[in-house]
Parts: C-alpha cells; structure tokens; sequence
C-alpha cells in the first residue's frame, strides 16, 4: 500500500497548523506564482516552525537565484551548495538597508533601516574594496543606498556586499593574521554573527572612496564571520556640472 506523507506542524499543540500542510511542491507552485515576493515569504514564516523551516531551506533560496541570478551562481561555483550564513540572509542582504543607531557601529549616525526595491551589486567594484594582495578574492559589493543631508555628517552612503567561499578568503586570513579583533557589542544585521572593523584592521584601499565618490578619510565597513559586508561613507557633493547633466 502507498503511503501519503503527511505534513506534521512541529511548533505547538495550540498552533492552527496541527492537523497537517499542504505539500512542498504546493507551496513552492504559488510562491513561483507570485515572483517570490519577499514580503509573502516572511510573513509565512510567521506561521509555525514547519512554514519557517521551509521558506529557510527553499523560498529564500528561490527568491535569490530570481533576484540575482548571475551572482547566486558564482556564489556557487565553487562547488558548495549553500549560501555561507544562510539564504535568509543573503535575501535580506539583497533587498535591506540596515542603516544605524546612534552610538552603534557607526557612532553619532542614525538612519533607520528600510526595505529597497531593487540594488545592483557589482563583482568588479567589490575589487576597490580589496587590498591589491587579496584582489583575488570574489567581493560583491551594492551601490550606496544614499541618505542627503545629515546634518554635521553631510550626504551619507550605505553599501554592503557579500564574499564568495569567505571562510577561504585571503581577507580572513589577513585579519587573523593581524590579530584583528571581532567587535564586542555589535552583531551583523543580516546573519547575527560577530563583526571585523576593516578600518580598525587598516584593510580599506584608497579605491574605495573612489569607487563610491566619497571622502578619503570617511569611509568605514565591516565584515562578519559569513562574509556579509555593511559600510558607510560621505558622499563628495555633486559638481555644478554634474548637477546639470543630472537634470538633464
């Protein structure tokens, strides 16, 4: 006799979900349905450990190859089948700016995080972000999120990024190597594991700045123990030119 699998809820004996799920494959159908919507899968995995474990292991998965599709498969070519962290994560890496409180990683800033609607990472400009002796790691780094007028701080730019196969990077060994130490207090937004200051570490290139058209000395970022990287920076002000050819 064939046996139908049943589709247990492992949360609670009072959860709604008790008496059983549709299928994966179901589950899967609509969610391919409605273009993997971010907001969709995170309000599902509200529902019970069982949803949670599937959006974790699946939709998260699923949404990242639609949303960067070249980058998910470089992420990838090395041979792992996961995301270092977890694609939960990388999901939310793709899509949230985390922003800052004041008296955290970035000091007197506060900018609130938020949700944005679509961010181009580059594998090319991650190469500025990288100390010519470690350009051969893979680092995909956004545009800056900008946020103008700051007050005394000016035009501020978030960006953050993420290494292929970082626990084999040339930029991990180099910060151990340095005796670079985590940070005591603050965890990264995408993952909640430790963090590495690269400006404590002395391991931000002058071409950063140049990539992000900002100051020389005003530029900061972080990289956590998955490799997802978050970074600040004061954007130079547009020239008068510049500006024109903007409205143009």
């Amino acid at each position: 006799m064939i046996l139908t699998k049943q589709y247990r809820c492992v949360h609670s004996s009072s959860c709604q979900c008790i008496k059983g799920h549709l299928s994966e494959d179901v589950i899967f159908l609509v969610f391919q349905q409605l273009n993997w919507n971010p907001k969709l899968i995170a309000t599902l995995s509200c529902v019970c450990k069982w949803f949670d474990d599937f959006a974790k292991r699946v939709l998260w998965k699923a949404f990242c190859r639609a949303r960067a599709p070249k980058m998910m498969l470089d992420l990838q070519s090395s041979g792992s089948h996961s995301v270092d962290g977890n694609w939960r994560a990388l999901g939310k890496l793709l899509i949230y700016c985390s922003g800052c409180t004041k008296g955290g990683l970035f000091n007197n800033v506060h900018i609130p995080g938020h949700f944005v609607y679509r961010t181009r990472f580059s594998r090319t400009s991650g190469k500025s972000f990288l100390l010519p002796q470690c350009r051969t790691d893979v680092l995909y780094v956004s545009d800056p999120c900008e946020h103008l007028d700051q007050g005394d701080e000016g035009d501020v730019g978030f960006f953050r990024g993420i290494f292929k196969s970082f626990s084999m990077s040339k930029v991990r060994k180099m910060l151990i190597k340095r005796g670079a130490q985590l940070h005591p207090t603050e965890v990264c937004p995408y993952c909640k594991t430790k963090l590495w200051s690269m400006q404590q570490a002395e391991m931000i290139p002058q071409s950063a700045s140049c990539r992000l058209g900002a100051y020389d000395d005003c530029i900061e970022y972080y990289v956590c123990l998955n490799g997802h990287v978050l970074g600040i920076c004061t954007l130079l002000p547009l020239s008068d030119s510049e500006e024109v050819s903007e409205l143009e």
